[in-house]
């Protein structure tokens, strides 16, 4: 499977509590911190719960 990897670009301060929890389970606990997924329906739909919050590249 392709990797893709996450970057928290924005505060999660004033977000509801199902966006904080989904960047938590995403494992972005700060600003600017990156991680690195499988590329899955999973993570696809929750990167796309907090898509106003983070960037997205391919690997």
């Amino acid at each position: 499977m392709t990797k893709i990897i996450i970057k928290q670009v924005r505060s999660k301060i004033k977000t509801t509590q199902n966006q904080k929890r989904t960047l938590d389970a995403l494992g972005l606990r700060k600003m600017n911190a990156t991680v690195e997924h499988e590329d899955t329906p999973n993570i696809m739909g929750m990167v796309a719960v907090v898509r106003h919050l983070v960037s997205v590249e391919q690997k």
